[in-house]
Order: structure tokens, then sequence, then C-alpha cells
């Protein structure tokens, strides 16, 4: 590849040759350099830039802020769920925005970046936090390289995440005196006795409990299926507009049934006597206050609509019975005795009373990580354990969920002393 510089007034400038099209030659210049150095240096850096990409890079003027919401319509709209999309807008506009907005998306370099990660550390953040925001904001970065081409390289490709000691999160697991106590304060008859009876004795998560519906149920099998999760979200508006109203209520809002977390969360879960009886009675008790509260009953149908990357989801509308509906019913599991949904906002609710009033340190979680540790205490096959919580990786059930409790820690002494046993009479 040939090319040079020259001088053009009283500046420089470089050109080489580009490759042929339609037979003829095609050539790269640019001029305003103050020295026949700078050129020289340009030139050679566009020849291997456009060597290695087959296009010269040019520095795009674009501010991190216009960049930014850029990235989010070009990228993060059509690609990604909306509780991810609304934890990187809050990155955004809570971090990135506020910080480094006015500034030219080429004037960020690795410096600049190091000394903001290390600044968030000194501020105290969390270390999930300051890894959130480096994570989005080296995300945007790269999509800059590629395909968008404003860069030609990754500053954060370059900077080093601070260390920041964290004390591992204490993962609660009930003991039975614990379990007991919770459940007589929520007996049946409670809005929260089966979804706590559902955590416990399958060990599902919060959305998928609160997204159980009766078709799911099949208590003649004593099984359940998990095909989908619940989730609050805003109908009808953009996800900025949620985060602009920084946390206040937004009255468009609404539950909705979407896909489950991953393909392995959608399996069939089986149980056995105690919340088999728990369900056919609550099956029986909603039936029959039905009929009780009569056209003032609520019920819900669902409504088709589409998210923001063009993928059927269904929104729950509560309705009285009295008014008539063309939508489709869907008879949710768990709700109110006048067939209010309850949902895992309002089941915050029940944590707290657990939390003041029995003194546990407990939430919706704490009842998946007890179902675990119970069953691997028991001598439970790890990898059926896996299966029925929904796990891809076999060492999220080890890591996450099995705790080295005392009676794991006798069971493997107990283990070893019979193979030591058993070794003396062989």
């Amino acid at each position: 590849m040939t090319g040079g510089t020259r001088k053009r007034g009283s500046t420089w400038s470089y050109y080489f040759d580009l490759g042929k099209v339609d037979g003829k030659r095609q050539k790269r210049e640019k001029g305003g350099f103050k020295t026949k150095k700078e050129a020289e240096t340009a030139l050679a850096k566009a020849i291997n830039e456009y060597n290695n990409a087959g296009a010269v890079f040019t520095p795009s003027e674009i501010t991190v802020s216009d960049y930014l919401d850029q990235w989010y319509d070009l990228y993060c709209k059509p690609n990604l769920k909306y509780s991810t999309q609304v934890n990187y807008l809050r990155i955004i506009e809570g971090h990135l925005k506020p910080k480094y907005g006015q500034y030219r998306l080429k004037a960020i370099t690795s410096a600049i970046l190091q000394e903001y990660a290390n600044s968030l550390k000194l501020n105290g953040l969390a270390k999930s936090s300051v890894v959130g925001i480096l994570s989005v904001f080296g995300a945007s970065l790269d999509y800059a390289v590629e395909p968008m081409h404003y860069l030609s390289a990754n500053p954060m490709r370059y900077v080093k995440f601070p260390k920041i000691e964290r004390k591992p999160r204490e993962r609660i697991v009930l003991t039975m005196e614990d379990w007991n106590r919770i459940i007589e304060r929520f007996p049946a008859g409670s809005r929260f006795h089966i979804p706590l009876m559902i955590g416990f004795y399958t060990g599902l998560r919060i959305s998928e409990a609160f997204a159980l519906t009766w078709d799911d149920i099949d208590l003649e099998k004593r099984e359940l299926t998990v095909n989908k999760q619940v989730v609050v979200r805003n109908f009808g508006a953009d996800v900025r507009k949620v985060i602009e109203k920084k946390g206040k209520k937004e009255l468009r809002s609404s539950w909705y049934f979407i896909t489950p977390k991953t393909q392995s969360s959608s399996r069939t879960v089986k149980f056995g006597e105690t919340l088999y009886q728990a369900l056919k009675q609550e099956r029986t008790t909603q039936m029959e206050n039905e009929l009780k509260y009569g056209e003032y009953y609520t019920i819900h149908v669902i409504k088709k609509e589409l998210d923001e990357k063009g993928n059927e989801m269904q929104r729950i509308v509560p309705v009285q019975k009295c008014l008539q509906s063309a939508l489709p019913r869907v008879k949710l599991v768990c709700i109110a005795e006048n067939g209010q949904y309850t949902s895992t906002n309002t089941f915050k609710h029940c944590s707290r009373i657990i939390h003041d009033e029995l003194l546990l340190a407990f939430d919706y979680h704490s009842l998946r990580h007890t179902h675990a540790t119970i069953l691997i205490e028991s001598g439970a096959d790890v990898k059926d354990v896996q299966t029925r919580l929904g796990h891809a990786n076999i060492q999220t059930t080890l890591q996450t969920y099995v705790h080295d409790t005392e009676a794991m820690a006798n069971r493997s002494v107990d283990i070893f002393e019979q193979a030591i046993e058993q070794k003396k009479l062989s």
C-alpha cells in the first residue's frame, strides 16, 4: 500500500491508496496537520487501521450523553429484558451522564476510567454496584468500537477493577422451629399461607411461585409446572419514563407473565402430602369465596401485548366479576379472600411481620435456601436438587444453596468413620 504526505498552504496532509472499486483507484486523504511529523504519524495509524479493519477510523465528535442514548436505542431496547433495561438506565442516568455526559466520547481514556473506578470504591459503593457501573460503561464502549466505529479501541479494556472486600452475604436457613413459628403466624386462611407453603415445600423462586395458576397444578399427580414468571412493569410507556419518575409510584404499572428466567427454569416439580392437602383446601376455599363475594369478587383476565423487542407478554388485568370481559380469564393461586392478587410486593408485608414480630432475618428466598439445604442434608442427589431448583449449572446449586450446616459436617464425619471401619474389615 502506497502513501505519503504533502504540504498544502500552512498545513500538512496525508494520503494513501485504498483498493480498486469498479476498476477505479480509490484514495484516502486527510489534512489539517501542523507539522509533517504529525501527518506521518497519522498516516501510519490510518494505514494500520485500514489493514486490520478494512476501514479508516474517524474519531466522532459525539458526546458521551448523546452516545449513551444512541447505544440504548440501538442495542439495549431491542436485546435486553425490561428489568435489565431499567437497571442500565439507572446507571446511565444516575452515574455515567452526570459524571461524563458533557465529555466528547473520543476524550474518554483508560486513565480517566481508572480514576473513576477508584473513586467509586472510595465513595463506599458496594462491590456489585461498582462492577455494575463499570460493566455497563464498558459494554457501551465495546459497541462504540464495533459496530459504530466511533472508537478504535475500548479504553475500559485496560482498567483494573478495584478490589473491594465484601463480607459474604449470609444465607438464611430456617430451622424447623423457625418454620413452625412462621406458619403458626400465617395459618390456613391467611393470604400469605399458600405462598409460604409453596416456597418451603418446592423451593420455587418468588417470581415463579406468584406466577402460578391453577392450570399449572395437577393435584392428582401431585406436581406443578413452572412455565412463566411474574414481573411488575409499565405498559404503554418507554422505560425512560420509569426512570424519570425517580422511584415515584407509576400509575401505569401492572403485573405481567413473562418467560421463565432461563431455559432450565421451565420444569415440573413434584410435591408431597403436606402441600397437596394445603393446595386442595385452598382450591375449595377460593371457589367458596367466589360464590360468597358474588359480583364483587375480583377476577383476573389476560391481555396479550408486545414488549420492546416484539416478544409477546401477558398483562394480568384485575376486574370485578360483575364487569363482563371478552379477555380470557386466568385463575391465580396466590390471591386474597376477595380474589385480589397477592403479589411479590404484597408479600413484603409478610416479610416485615416475620422480621419485626418473630425476630427472624427473613425474605422469600430464605424458603428456597432452606428447601435446598434440607434436601442435601438428607442425602438427596445434588443433580436432582439442581433440576428441582431450575439451575442451569450445578455449581450454582453447590456454591449458593448448599450450606455447611452442623448436620452436614456430622454426616461427613459419619461417612468417613464408616469407610474406615469397612477398610479394617476387608
